[in-house]
């Protein structure tokens, strides 16, 4: 762990003089205090006090702030602005980079499936995180279902009681009978937050994997396109997106952060889908599939029962439709 890093765990801990980390840490007074100005340098204002050094009462939404009290093996490359976090990430990649988080305020240039446009301002939690997992090819789809389970999950710590619709648009309403929300439109629900997933590998192995995650959190209403909620809208008042980022790492991380977890992944998933048991429709290069979803199936297919039998779905749009639409 480097010197920067290992500072900020220690002052996790509360206030702590120079020599004291210096002898803590194994390194030198002047590789502290220049440790400890660095992070001045990135808004992460550490106090000098009496009794040491001290962690600022409100730590900013920054690489430091965001690794502050992470419990999570994740390195944070935060960004005021870029065109797209995935794109930065996979340059990482490229690069041999593995465990890493870039993380923006805002994204110029944001795209989702499909290379759809994604709207993404100041005030939204804008993150690709780059990983090597030591896994086949055909169990990259599961990283996809742990970010949206990660996600979710962070949206509910916030207090926005949030879902998946298959296989990883993260919704708030539309499956209660309290009319909250539309699902006739297809969505289920009003849309927070999208994943994307890229990767690069061979046939035994996955080289890469990047997890890019869009979530509208302190977004205005008026920015975003029709559908689409936020965090912000729908429980009046802006969330702390340093903790909200540091949750969905802490949760990926519990879920599909060693090959030995993944197992977890599928019923982790099932807990929080509002797709199960609905009515659907999936797009599919071959045609649409229209029935009742029964199960999500290793590595992430959908299986939906239908006139002429059980069919399984690994990839395509996802509407969820009443039970009189077809």
């Amino acid at each position: 762990m480097d010197t920067r890093r290992a500072l900020l765990d220690a002052l996790g801990d509360g206030p702590v003089s120079g020599p004291a980390l210096a002898e803590e840490l194994g390194v030198s007074r002047a590789a502290i205090w220049k440790a400890v100005e660095s992070l001045r340098e990135e808004g992460f204002a550490v106090e000098s006090t009496s009794e040491g050094y001290a962690a600022p009462e409100r730590p900013g939404y920054s690489a430091a702030g965001i690794e502050f009290g992470l419990d999570a093996p994740y390195e944070i490359e935060y960004r005021d602005r870029l065109p797209s976090t995935n794109d930065r990430a996979r340059e990482l990649a490229a690069e041999g980079a593995d465990g890493v988080a870039v993380v923006a305020d805002e994204q110029t240039g944001g795209r989702g499936r499909l290379d759809r446009e994604w709207v993404a301002p100041s005030g939204g939690v804008w993150l690709s995180l780059v990983v090597r997992p030591d896994v086949p090819p055909a169990r990259a789809p599961l990283f996809t279902l742990a970010a949206a389970v990660a996600t979710a999950d962070a949206c509910r710590e916030a207090g926005v009681d949030a879902h998946i619709k298959w296989p990883n648009d993260v919704l708030v309403g539309g499956i209660g009978s309290d009319g909250d929300g539309d699902a006739s439109d297809g969505r289920g629900g009003r849309k927070l937050a999208g994943i994307l997933t890229e990767m690069e590998g061979e046939a035994d192995r996955v080289s890469w994997l990047v997890a890019g995650i869009g979530v509208n959190a302190n977004t205005d209403a008026e920015t975003l396109p029709a559908g689409a909620t936020s965090l912000l809208e729908e429980l009046g008042e802006p969330v702390d997106r340093r903790r909200f980022v540091a949750t969905l790492l802490e949760r990926f991380a519990a879920l599909a952060g060693t090959p030995d977890r993944m197992d977890r992944v599928l019923p982790a998933w099932r807990e929080r889908a509002s797709t199960l048991g609905r009515r659907v429709r999936v797009d599919t290069p071959n045609g649409p599939v229209t029935g009742t979803a029964v199960d999500v199936e290793p590595p992430g297919a959908l299986a939906i029962d239908t006139d002429d039998g059980t069919r399984r779905v690994h990839a395509g749009d996802c509407e969820h439709l009443r039970d009189a639409d077809e």
